[in-house]
């Protein structure tokens, strides 16, 4: 299989995940990318960079269109969004501004140990997997915690679903209505994450077809195919029952995990 057609399998997948979990682009987009700058010999010192630079850019096309529609289905709780959506927005700022500090290998490392703290406290933590009595948030957790999910999902390029999600489940929500909810409040992180990586990234990349660390060609393809892959998921997929759809959200976060780790 050549490389566009692994892109192109990547973005069919992501836009599925999207809808059925929230994934707006990192966690299918960011291994594959990542995986294909390393075999270019020119690309493959800023691989980690690329990878999440794109994925934060797709973020914005497939978490927007996601939540568009969801807004119009009248699915969005402002009540659940606000005023997570404006700490989370300046996380992102920060996260954004701390992501030309790091180093390659750094980000790498901290996108797997992320992913290790992650899964295991979706495994450990009770809660997750049968949900909790339904509870409000609390001011440290809205304006602190959506600080620091903001930050981290800017600067690692992973929306903010995969903390969202666990958040929300905890106090008390459906897995769908988690996963409504997780969509909208990426945008702040993809925008942020897709202009800074742009800015940054515009001397650091060798070759043409790059918007500063965004490869422009990869994006098209991701987009196109992402957006297929909303409209199957939508037509097709049968509702998934909530204990499911929270077993199968976990057993993605491991297989990206895997994909990270042993490479």
């Amino acid at each position: 299989m050549n490389d566009i057609a692994i892109i192109a399998l990547a973005g069919f997948t992501t836009g599925i995940t999207t809808v059925l979990f929230g994934f707006g682009g990192g966690f299918v987009v960011v291994p594959f990318v990542y995986q294909l700058m390393l075999r270019q010999a020119e690309l493959a010192g800023n691989a980690m960079h690329i990878a999440v630079a794109t994925s934060t850019a797709v973020m914005i096309f497939n978490a927007g269109w996601v939540s568009y529609q969801n807004w119009r289905a009248g699915k969005l709780s402002p009540q659940t969004l606000f005023p997570l959506l404006w700490f989370i927005a300046i996380g992102a700022v920060v996260g954004s501004c701390l992501a030309g500090i790091f180093s390659e290998n750094i980000v790498r490392t901290m996108f797997v140990i992320y992913m290790l703290a992650t899964i295991s406290d979706c495994l450990l933590r009770k809660g997750f997997f049968r949900g909790s009595s339904p509870r409000r948030l609390s001011l440290p957790v809205v304006t602190g915690g959506g600080v620091i999910i903001g930050m981290i999902a800017a600067l690692l390029g992973v929306g903010g679903s995969v903390m969202t999600v666990p958040l929300l489940r905890r106090h008390g929500y459906a897995m769908r209505e988690c996963i409504s909810a997780s969509n909208p409040l990426s945008l702040p992180v993809a925008l942020c994450g897709a202009v800074t990586y742009a800015v940054i990234g515009w001397q650091n990349i060798p070759v043409s077809g790059f918007l500063g660390f965004i490869s422009l060609k990869i994006l098209g393809v991701l987009v196109l195919t992402g957006w297929a892959g909303i409209v199957f998921s939508r037509r097709v997929i049968p509702a998934v029952p909530d204990i499911w759809h929270a077993r199968i959200y976990v057993m993605l976060l491991f297989l990206v995990l895997l994909a990270m780790f042993f490479h």
